[in-house]
């Protein structure tokens, strides 16, 4: 807000202002009067703040379980397009990270990127050359990319505004979308106040299986390959197949192709650092500029992200989470 009003006071006084706003706190009202000279509001009215086309639902898991439940979720939805939120900096580096390491096409962007890095990732992800984007909320704010098919909120926003644009990223221009929150025992009361200001109730879904995610990694395969035989000149595989099929039975032969295609979920270890939980309750009764002041931006203290002489957390295959000191944190 102050860099905004050091511009504004700089600016000629003959000028035209507009204003736009997905949402319109009183913050952002206040600035209008302030800046604008008998500004008129124009406002869309829509039956709910968030799209009609985009499901939404949640999962409730433990902070240790997050990472192999997106595994999970991603490898049973197979988005085209996906962007994965999460709270700092830090969790956007070592989320991406986690994820290129388990087989996934995915990359992050987060406000520490230079200008020509954060172009180049945008761009790979537009054309489809990666499939996960990983993403804070200020990073991702006025991203307009068509064809995203899905929205992970790793963590769940800071509060309902936040969870209102990253939502709005899929379900555009008519096509459907899915975006589902992984939420922890301790934030629920966060997502019920979210649930409040969106007038839409967030379906709870149960934490998704190892089965469920093959069978979801099978279904993928089975549809590339009848795409291929419905589209692609395959005859010049035909005199080797009819080789394989003198030795082996043709149910043995498809059987072990499908298992060498379909990508089955990794058991990678991987390293995340402890997120705390974010507070439902209390965000009502602070002023977003008090939640501000020597804070990362998210409603909790920068020490609050990394907690020291815990040790390792382990459990369910999502492998160890590390727990930092403060040297090497960064805000978020």
């Amino acid at each position: 807000m102050e860099d905004i009003e050091t511009i504004l006071k700089e600016i000629p006084e003959e000028r035209q202002t507009l204003l736009f706003s997905a949402t319109m706190p009183r913050q952002i009202q206040n600035l209008a009067q302030r800046f604008m000279k008998e500004p008129e509001l124009i406002s869309i009215k829509a039956t709910g703040i968030t799209v009609s086309d985009t499901e939404q639902h949640y999962v409730e898991v433990s902070e240790k379980l997050k990472f192999e439940v997106l595994s999970r979720l991603l490898d049973i939805q197979s988005p085209d397009l996906a962007i994965v939120f999460s709270r700092t900096k830090q969790r956007v580096d070592e989320l991406s990270e986690a994820l290129s390491k388990r087989g996934y096409s995915a990359e992050g962007i987060h406000g520490d990127l230079t200008q020509s890095k954060r172009e180049s990732v945008l761009r790979q992800f537009k054309d489809g050359t990666i499939e996960v984007l990983v993403a804070t909320d200020v990073a991702a704010r006025g991203l307009d990319i068509s064809g995203v098919t899905h929205v992970f909120n790793f963590d769940i926003p800071q509060d309902p505004e936040s969870y209102v644009h990253r939502v709005g990223r899929t379900g555009r221009a008519g096509k459907s979308g899915l975006a589902i929150t992984l939420v922890t025992p301790r934030e629920i009361g966060m997502l019920r106040l979210i649930e409040q200001v969106i007038k839409r109730r967030i379906i709870r879904k149960p934490i998704p299986t190892i089965t469920e995610a093959v069978e979801g990694q099978q279904r993928l395969t089975m549809t590339e390959i009848l795409r291929v035989i419905a589209e692609e000149d395959i005859e010049k595989y035909k005199g080797v197949v009819e080789e394989l099929l003198a030795e082996n039975d043709s149910l043995t032969l498809l059987s072990a192709a499908l298992k060498i295609i379909t990508k089955e979920p990794e058991t990678i270890e991987v390293r995340l650092t402890e997120a705390a939980p974010m507070r439902g309750r209390s965000m009502g009764n602070v002023r977003p500029q008090q939640r501000n002041n020597n804070r990362d931006g998210y409603g909790q203290k920068v020490d609050a992200w990394a907690r020291r002489g815990k040790g390792d957390v382990r459990g369910g295959g999502a492998g160890a989470v590390a727990q930092r000191g403060r040297d090497n944190k960064r805000k978020g």
